[in-house]
């Protein structure tokens, strides 16, 4: 790793205050996307699950094209004026406010207030996803010589066990599971019970984002005023489009981890409704898969850190990916629902990993000088084929008649993602 990007700021204190940001913001991804907010604006604010679940993908879809087309732009930004953490401030500030507004998401199906709703998520999805772009790009900065897999593996789990810790929070404080009440006696007659859960994503954001702001230092560099930086990131960015063919073994790496990724983020978006399907489970079971899932993906994440500095980051992803078509084709075969859970948490295993090593890579490849900047591509590169995964699914599982077939879909990307990424080399070039 250069020796320019490494200073004493990468003392214990100032990574874990750093891989404390990753624990912060998964609350809203776990909590307001995935588990609670999404299912309850489309049961009681839209009042039609099917209706309601397509309003909230279309405005996460949008939001995806904000941050696929300002990723690369900010990032070049950034490059030049040196002054990351404090992008990282008002984007997440962009995240925790409209996060908090979601206490007046009441169920109204008047269409101004689903819009208004729909709006608040669009809004702080885009903040968060871009002050990943900027957060990301202090690994290298932040990571002692020799341990920047070790250090962002260590993050990713902290993020998914910070995510499922705000869960278990909101589910057994504020909203009760099955036939058990919550800690807390909050009024239902208006959904206050599940509206809280912005405020407290908000405040968990808040609070938890503190110490990187802290004990985290910026990179030491010549600040510039932001006309002078726009100026200049625009003149990068266009040079590095001009001349895409020197940077031809970071776009391959790019094209092969949104390809495989793409593959993880369509396993996330349907995993439930596959396991709903094919084994008849019920919303309690669901949860506790669910739950379980990203238990052992923080697990992996935390384990394979290791395996990241020792063997390198290309290796750590190749084991991750074959561990994932191995199992994901072995599940594909199964009928039981006892052996679909216990395939299903060997593969979450391997799903920390393949995005922790994807994000070191990243910090390997990019130059010191453009390191947000690629960031900003990684950014641009998921989230502009994000729909292939979902459309792939839908189409073979329509075609063929069987979710299985869907299944299959995702483990193609991984494979097609594997065969590109055999073609990258792992050393800055």
């Amino acid at each position: 790793m250069d020796n320019q990007i490494q200073n004493k700021s990468s003392t214990k204190k100032a990574v874990f205050s750093w891989c404390l940001y990753d624990w912060a913001n998964t609350a809203f991804s776990t909590v307001i996307i995935t588990f609670v907010f999404g299912v309850y604006f489309a049961r009681e604010i839209v009042g039609d699950e099917v209706s309601g679940a397509a309003q909230w993908s279309f405005a996460i879809s949008i939001s995806g094209f904000f941050i696929a087309f300002l990723g690369p732009l900010l990032g070049s930004i950034a490059d030049n004026s040196g002054d990351r953490k404090n992008w990282i401030f008002w984007l997440s500030m962009m995240c925790i406010v409209p996060s908090a507004m979601l206490w007046f998401a009441t169920p109204d199906d008047n269409a101004a207030h689903i819009i208004f709703v729909l709006f608040l998520v669009a809004v702080a999805n885009v903040g968060l996803e871009l002050s990943q772009v900027f957060y990301n790009s202090m690994l290298p900065h932040v990571s002692p010589a020799g341990k920047m897999g070790r250090v962002s593996g260590w993050a990713w789990g902290l993020g998914y066990i910070g995510g499922l810790s705000a869960l278990v929070i909101a589910l057994f404080g504020f909203i009760g599971l099955g036939d058990m009440e919550p800690l807390i006696n909050i009024p239902k007659e208006n959904f206050e019970h599940i509206r809280i859960t912005g405020p407290f994503v908000a405040i968990w954001f808040a609070i938890f984002m503190v110490p990187l702001f802290l004990f985290t230092k910026d990179i030491e560099m010549e600040r510039r005023s932001v006309m002078d930086s726009l100026s200049l990131g625009l003149k990068q960015l266009s040079e590095s489009v001009r001349h895409v063919k020197e940077h031809g073994n970071i776009l391959r790496f790019l094209i092969a981890s949104a390809i495989y990724r793409d593959g993880l983020v369509t396993l996330f978006a349907i995993g439930g409704v596959y396991a709903a399907g094919q084994f008849g489970m019920d919303f309690t079971e669901i949860l506790v898969f669910a739950i379980g899932l990203n238990v052992t993906a923080g697990l992996g994440a935390f384990g394979f850190a290791y395996l990241d500095d020792y063997l390198g980051s290309k290796p750590t992803i190749i084991i991750s990916l074959l561990g994932l078509i191995v199992i994901g084709g072995i599940i594909l075969l199964t009928t039981d629902k006892t052996m679909f859970l216990i395939l299903s948490l060997g593969l979450g295993i391997f799903m920390g990993p393949v995005q922790a090593a994807s994000r070191t890579m990243v910090g390997k490849l990019a130059a010191p000088e453009m390191m947000t900047q690629v960031f900003g591509l990684y950014a641009f590169t998921g989230k502009s084929i994000s729909f292939l995964g979902p459309l792939m699914f839908g189409v073979a599982t329509t075609v063929f008649g069987t979710q299985q077939a869907g299944m299959a879909s995702i483990i193609l990307f991984w494979v097609i993602g594997l065969i590109i990424i055999l073609k990258v080399d792992e050393k800055r070039t």
